[in-house]
């Protein structure tokens, strides 16, 4: 008997799915029905139709639709998800419902009206690395549309996808761009290739050439705030700080620069601080021609540095030709301190944050003390101390009061309301608090007013993680290691959390990873225990247990009373087979312990070799 035909076709796929659907449904079942219902109605499902798609199947808070044509595809969820924020506009945060969207182009199998297949997967698992409110697509979708569409494609790297048993290129849309018209029926677009309206910009680092190294906290502090305003006009894309340090400290060619981070221009300078005057250079570069637009010199007292910086922004502005909002004006315009001094301190306390080492923490929480005590209105300063007293606790086990930390982003948000730094350390203490539905809000809404602010992505992975929800946890980490490509952190916690679902190849990736940029770290500041614990669990998970050992001792060389340190060591005698080890460590540490730590050994699988040795049940009894 001859073997059924199998119907196949090549078709794009579009998967979508609501972000936190349960907390919403928890917080507002029928009010959520009712909402969704209504989007779907009025928005969604007329716009599939209108671009020629049909949905497949609903999901209960989902859908998978297929379109003919692949340009259409993505202009539709474009459209889709720029309708979805218009209708959130005034809904309060944790009332939205926000979409996460991936699309594939694939060969499918059909059966009646139903779809399935490697095509089909692709898609669903693309939507789950996808941003809120965003779209991810693969390689194959990027190379069909092409020029086509007035949309930037910014490339996410090789993923290893769930039950994908190869590495998918993916790349998320940037949906700040007007839409483009519709191209129904075809893929055939225009011979020319389509011009991005919204101009595009990085910032290198200004060179520090005051001959003091030391000054190089200003210098940097210079650019960001530079970045900072550049980043609040919505008629400018801005490649986000973490991303341009990347290139700190190296020879680079501008137009290869442009490439990589596909803008269409670049900013570079250079500052000079010798007692209380500064110098300032900067040149506005044409990304794909290498020649310059604009460039010019400042010599300034340093009490006029909010001016010149805020000159240097309005001057590219006009160059490129972008529109500033009213409101936008206001907010560049805006001096976050009247006190010099204030802002120095507060400068190099931001330096100091960003190497993340108990030492430094403490040194950038001195610094941001003094900027309160020199401006008691400083909002920015209070959120740093709020995110130093943040990271003590959670890497260090720090004696500090999350009441503390509760009053310090409430008083940064009471001075500026928009801070996200602040609204992320609040969420972190909501959470350690256990006011859960609380701190979610508050990490949806720092993310909200700066989708790169890793901070907010790494606790709320964390707080997600305590609870239990491991599939937010893991997206959530794999984000903020993207957006901080010099961070170890996220991706050696990560381990754990993909281990646990079951996704051992995309554990491997982040734990080779995570241990390269572990490694980095231990070479630049090697009194630092956190990444020599973390890289030994990353070690363990890759098999290389001689190496793994070794760091394991040196972080408990380097701090024998840090808890954290104990906790991760204790991890890795558990996946090495020293059960007898990581049980003494666990009962040693627990009885002082934070309740985060004790919700961690709950779910944290690198434990879970000893979870029936005879040792446990007293492991058990410490966490209440």
């Amino acid at each position: 008997m001859d073997d059924p035909i199998v119907h196949r076709r090549l078709t794009a796929i579009l998967a979508a799915d609501v972000v936190t659907y349960s907390r919403l449904m928890a917080r507002d079942e029928a009010g959520t029905l009712a909402t969704w219902k209504s989007h779907r109605k009025e928005l969604i499902d007329p716009k599939i139709a209108e671009y020629e798609g049909r949905i497949v199947k609903l999901t209960g808070d989902g859908f998978l639709a297929e379109f003919p044509s692949v340009v259409n595809a993505v202009t539709c969820a474009a459209t889709v998800q720029r309708g979805m924020r218009d209708r959130n506009a005034g809904v309060p945060q944790p009332s939205r419902i926000e979409l996460r969207m991936g699309i594939n182009l694939g060969d499918v199998i059909v059966e009646g009206d139903d779809i399935f297949g490697d095509g089909v997967n692709v898609a669903v698992r693309l939507e789950t690395i996808a941003a809120p409110c965003g779209i991810a697509v693969s390689a194959a979708v990027r190379d069909n549309v092409g020029n086509r569409l007035d949309l930037r494609f910014e490339d996410m790297g090789e993923q290893m996808l769930k039950n994908i048993d190869r590495p998918v290129r993916a790349y998320s849309v940037s949906l700040d761009f007007p839409p483009a018209p519709r191209n129904v029926g075809t893929d055939a677009g225009t011979p020319e290739s389509w011009e991005i309206e919204k101009p595009s910009i990085a910032v290198l680092p200004f060179n520090n050439i005051s001959g003091d190294p030391e000054q190089e906290y200003f210098s940097d502090g210079i650019t960001e705030d530079i970045i900072t305003d550049l980043s609040k006009i919505s008629g400018l894309f801005v490649v986000a700080r973490n991303t341009v340090y990347t290139y700190k400290g190296k020879p680079v060619k501008v137009q290869q620069v442009s490439q990589d981070l596909r803008v269409g221009y670049i900013l570079e300078g250079s500052v000079r601080k010798a007692g209380s005057r500064v110098r300032v250079t900067a040149q506005l570069v044409d990304g794909k021609g290498g020649g310059h637009l604009w460039a010019d010199r400042y010599d300034r007292d340093l009490t006029d540095i909010f001016a010149l910086q805020d000159e240097i922004t309005h001057t590219i502005v006009d160059h490129l030709k972008v529109k500033l909002l009213p409101e936008e004006k206001k907010v560049i315009g805006r001096v976050p301190t009247g006190n010099f001094e204030a802002y120095a301190y507060y400068l190099r306390g931001r330096q100091f944050l960003h190497w993340h080492s108990k030492p430094h923490y403490v040194l950038a929480k001195r610094m941001f003390a003094m900027a309160v005590e020199l401006d008691p209105l400083y909002a920015r300063a209070y959120a740093g101390i709020a995110d130093c007293d943040s990271f003590l606790f959670l890497h260090y086990n720090a004696d500090v009061s999350i009441d503390a930390i509760l009053a310090t982003s409430a008083k940064a948000l009471q001075l500026e309301s928009g801070l996200a730094e602040a609204h992320a350390s609040l969420g972190l203490a909501l959470s350690l608090r256990q006011r859960h539905s609380e701190a979610l809000t508050e990490f949806d809404q720092a993310i909200v007013l700066d989708p790169n602010l890793f901070e907010a992505y790494y606790f709320y992975a964390r707080a997600c993680f305590t609870q239990g929800n491991l599939d937010e946890a893991a997206r959530l980490f794999q984000r903020a290691a993207e957006i901080k490509p010099d961070d170890y952190q996220a991706l050696l916690v990560l381990v754990n959390v993909l281990r646990s679902l079951g996704r051992e190849p995309e554990m491997k990736l982040a734990a080779r990873e995570g241990v390269a940029r572990a490694a980095r770290e231990l070479t630049l500041r090697p009194e630092n225990p956190r990444p020599a614990y973390l890289g030994a669990v990353g070690l363990a998970a890759l098999g290389e247990l001689d190496r793994a050992r070794e760091w394991a001792r040196r972080a408990l060389a380097i701090d024998p009373g840090d808890r954290l340190a104990k906790y991760n060591v204790a991890c890795f005698y558990s996946l090495e087979g020293e059960h007898g080890s990581a049980i003494d460590l666990l009962l040693e540490l627990l009885p002082g312990a934070t309740h985060e730590t004790k919700r961690w050994v709950k779910y944290d699988s690198d434990l879970d070799p000893i979870r029936s040795h005879p040792g446990f049940p007293k492991v058990l009894e410490l966490l209440g």
